[in-house]
């Protein structure tokens, strides 16, 4: 008789497709769909106030600009918002890893360890177990979202959602039939992404990408170090654009100022740790020269985040790498809490777990701040051949495509963790759930644009701070 080796239940093919259809129970297909919101739905603007205590006081005012570019942009802020809409409502009880904030911009390529582009999921820091559906829900309300910016009709909108999804479900059910290893093997490298576009988009499309992938490898350190670093007096040192981009020189006082850079390399003791031991040696083959804070992206404006200048042999050897807080994901309050004490590694678990290939530099450490109040990091390469989706450029057709590479990417990364079969199984062989799912989409997509109109209103009535430069 076979040994067990794990904790997870080891049933037949059959019996794994079975759970998926009783979970049909608990969530009828159907109904995956529905929602509405409730009379205690959450303040928006409430919650963007009370997400903003923990970060930097001076950045709040850039995140709500930020946001309030357009009702996409304020879409890809609020996930804790969403994170709150969905957990009142009934999932279907079939778990896996999320990303916790699987909008369509949170999709992208990057290089691997072997020097290959690949595909891929690129945001965890909201990255908990949780219902296999609150991260698909994410994305398809994204694309609709996304859809209404770029002038898509509902008609248009709905065959991009349901492509997605439907490509989410086939390749969970090819995924299901699979071997074990075969899963954990599977990735969107660029390879693939030419050919799905040369058999769905079409020369000028292939031209486009191509100059995209010519472009992303040369996003490397030296180029980061060219854009972001200067020379003074001979040494290297990274610029300053404030408020985005600020030396840490800059923000520290001149009485601490030794000790800030001091306990920058101690942050970087802690870090190699968190690496594998050959990972860890390579980075300590660089020493610290410059760290500096900067503004990334639009939900995690506030949250600490810096830029930090390391050089090997020489200033031609440079390695950038990002230190970005991680704080409680906002799933949390509707989710059993991470297994993880500290909140970088939960980062780093959900990635290494989600990604086909990951950062081989990701790592994390908690630290305390001159305030005392111990923080989060997690760390990764700055630049390392990044490729980010641009919506505003995409037509219905282009959008439908990356739409289905981003489903099926999904599909992939719920299925190293969770019961693929059983999710399979419960989403069965019909459009069911990618009708149910489409259906959502519109119906979330008017209440994001009706959260964004009430957190506009805020701002021009002084409720909350905005920037003028952002």
């Amino acid at each position: 008789m076979a040994t067990i080796i794990s904790d997870v239940p080891h049933l037949t093919p059959k019996e794994h497709q079975q759970l998926g259809k009783d979970a049909r129970k608990a969530l009828p297909r159907e109904e995956i769909g529905v929602w509405a919101p409730t009379a205690s739905r959450v303040n928006p603007t409430q919650m963007l106030l009370d997400q903003a205590v923990t970060r930097v006081p001076e950045l709040i005012p850039i995140r709500h600009a930020r946001m309030l570019v357009s009702p996409f942009t304020f879409f890809r802020g609020a996930a804790g918002i969403m994170a709150a809409d969905l957990g009142n409502r009934v999932n279907t009880g079939l778990i896996a890893q999320l990303a916790g904030d699987a909008h369509l911009s949170n999709f992208g390529g990057f290089a691997t360890a072997e020097r290959e582009l690949i595909f891929d999921l690129n945001d965890f820091d909201e990255t908990l177990p949780g219902p296999f559906e609150w991260d698909l829900k994410r994305l398809a309300a994204s694309l609709a979202v996304a859809g209404r910016e770029i002038g898509l009709s509902e008609q248009q909108r709905r065959r991009v959602t349901t492509g997605s999804v439907a490509a989410y479900r086939n390749a969970m059910r090819d995924f299901a039939q699979m071997r074990h290893t075969e899963v954990w093997n599977q990735r969107l490298d660029a390879d693939d992404v030419l050919r799905r576009l040369a058999s769905d988009g079409g020369a000028k499309r292939v031209t486009n990408f191509s100059r995209v992938m010519a472009k992303a490898r040369s996003r490397d350190n030296l180029r980061a170090q060219a854009k972001l670093a200067t020379q003074v007096d001979g040494r290297a040192q990274l610029i300053s654009a404030p408020p985005l981009m600020v030396r840490i020189d800059e923000l520290a006082s001149a009485e601490v100022l030794l000790e800030t850079h001091d306990r920058v390399a101690e942050m970087l003791v802690q870090y190699r740790r968190s690496l594998a031991v050959e990972r860890g040696r390579l980075v300590g083959l660089y020493r610290y020269v410059d760290a500096a804070r900067k503004v990334v992206g639009v939900g995690s404006v506030g949250t600490r985040c810096w830029v930090v200048l390391l050089e090997g042999r020489d200033e031609h050897d440079p390695l950038l790498l990002q230190v970005k807080q991680a704080e409680a994901s906002v799933l949390e309050g509707h989710l059993p809490p991470s297994e993880y004490r500290e909140h970088g590694r939960r980062v780093v678990e959900g990635q290494r777990l989600m990604q086909a290939a990951g950062d081989p530099l990701l790592g994390w450490f908690r630290t305390a701040g001159f305030d005392g109040v111990e923080r989060d990091f997690y760390v990764r390469q700055l630049w390392d051949w990044k490729i980010s989706p641009d919506i505003a450029s995409m037509d219905a057709p282009g959008l439908g495509i990356y739409a289905q590479m981003c489903g099926w990417t999904l599909a992939r990364a719920h299925a190293r963790s969770g019961d693929r079969g059983a999710i399979a199984g419960y989403l069965g062989k019909s459009e069911v759930v990618d009708q149910a799912l489409a259906d959502f989409a519109e119906v979330y997509a008017d209440q994001n644009e009706e959260d964004y109109q009430q957190v506009l209103l805020a701002a021009e009535n002084g409720l909350i701070p905005i920037a003028l430069e952002f």
